[in-house]
């Protein structure tokens, strides 16, 4: 049995026990009006199992947001591969083989291991390494322990979330300081007129630009020269690597909270952006997630996402709609994301937990809703005078990016509250 196999048996299979463990959980609440705790032990379980599978659900997500921006627009999608590679502009069939190589990559390194991917899945993967950390060889919590007579090669890591945003919303890049985006700001309305009666002007259409500006992030390490010559590691490449893994935390930290006049917009500081309620003061509801769906534009709900954290994920899989069905569903086995209500979701950790007075969802059509800017996407400079004099050598990192709510309209969140 392959890997994929079993990961599509052990979803369907744990979500089946999800459902009947939650169902008897109902029944009991219903008739009891409390649950047995053995059930609730039960159902955390499972829960546990299916929150297993998420990191390949989210593989699986960003692959199929990349594949409609894709579809919408090459350009949108040149500009993460231009990031990756080389800056090269590539032709249409080109970038569909690149963008396709990269999501079938994604996923299949999860399932069969890398070891078992194509030479261009592979280099798909290896080509998007890059990220930051300050090390030296004294003290050894500095880094000391990278420079021993005999080494594993392999540094141990806890994980680092960040939000996949990118994949969700349009993504540009500028050789200037800020873009400018044409934007229309009102309409006219239409009006009847008899057949000899006066027209007079049907004003209203009014049009004004959203300008988003490029500020800059940085990260400045300081490593000893004799790191750099006595390490098992090429510490350039690593450093590389962690830079842009914090770059990353710190873009999907501001995307959803950024309030600062040199940081991106976040989602949750955004005055335009309307928000609904979830019928409960302290809870989610089901009722609360489809009048969220529903209160954005069929136009932008087509395409919509949801924004949200795992545990927010977990506290929706417990709901049912009013027929009964789950609001939550695997799409695994047709290769296809997980869905909340028919529409895919974003892990996003930044995003805030269930509580009174909180917005732990949003949702809607990100990729209009949200422009991302890249003025420069990561460079790095290696002063080896500066500390000369202290035996170390400083690397500096930056990056300039901007992003902003472009169309607030296209976007809505969600708040903890009973009206």
């Amino acid at each position: 049995m392959s890997d994929e196999t079993k990961a599509i048996e052990g979803v369907m299979t744990a979500f089946e026990e999800f459902k009947a463990t939650n169902d008897k959980r109902l029944a009991e609440i219903e008739k009891k009006g409390a649950a047995d705790v053995l059930i609730g032990e039960k159902l955390d379980r499972v829960e546990k199992s299916l929150a297993g599978y998420e990191g390949l659900n989210q593989k699986i997500t960003t692959a199929a947001l990349e594949s409609k921006k894709a579809l919408d627009k090459a350009d949108a999608v040149e500009v993460k591969l231009s990031r990756l590679g080389d800056g090269r502009k590539f032709d249409p069939l080109e970038l569909k083989s690149r963008v396709n190589d990269w999501a079938r990559a994604v996923v299949n390194a999860h399932t069969i291991g890398i070891v078992n991917l194509s030479a261009d899945e592979q280099k798909a993967l290896s080509d998007t390494a890059a990220q930051y950390k300050a090390l030296a060889i004294s003290p050894d919590s500095a880094g000391g322990n990278l420079a021993p007579v005999e080494y594993v090669r392999e540094i141990i890591k806890g994980v680092t979330e960040a939000v996949p945003f990118r994949s969700a919303v349009r993504t540009r890049t500028t050789a200037s300081k800020s873009i400018q985006l044409p934007k229309r700001t009102g309409q006219f309305a239409a009006r009847r007129v008899s057949e000899q009666g006066s027209r007079s002007e049907t004003d209203g259409l009014a049009y004004g630009v959203e300008e988003v500006a490029c500020p800059e992030m940085y990260a400045l390490i300081d490593i000893t020269q004799q790191m750099l010559e006595d390490n098992a590691f090429d510490m350039e490449a690593e450093i590389r690597t962690e830079a842009e893994e914090q770059f990353s935390v710190k873009e999907g930290q501001e995307f959803v909270s950024g309030s600062a006049s040199d940081e991106l917009e976040g989602i949750l500081i955004n005055g335009a952006i309307g928000t609904v309620v979830s019928g409960n003061a302290n809870l989610i509801t089901a009722d609360g997630i489809i009048n969220l769906q529903y209160g954005v534009k069929t136009a932008y709900a087509r395409r919509g996402v949801f924004m949200l954290n795992r545990p927010t994920i977990g506290g929706i899989r417990r709901l049912k709609d009013g027929n009964g069905q789950y609001l939550w569903m695997p799409g695994i086995a047709n290769g296809v994301p997980n869905t909340i209500n028919g529409a895919s979701y974003v892990e996003a950790p930044d995003m805030p937990d269930i509580a009174a007075g909180k917005k732990p969802v949003a949702f809607g059509d990100f990729y209009r809703g949200y422009t991302l800017v890249d003025r420069i996407a990561m460079e790095m400079l290696r002063d080896p005078y500066t500390q000369a004099t202290t035996g170390k050598v400083r690397f500096i990192f930056r990056r300039r990016v901007g992003g902003k709510v472009t169309l607030p309209e296209a976007i809505k969140t969600l708040t903890i509250a009973a009206a």
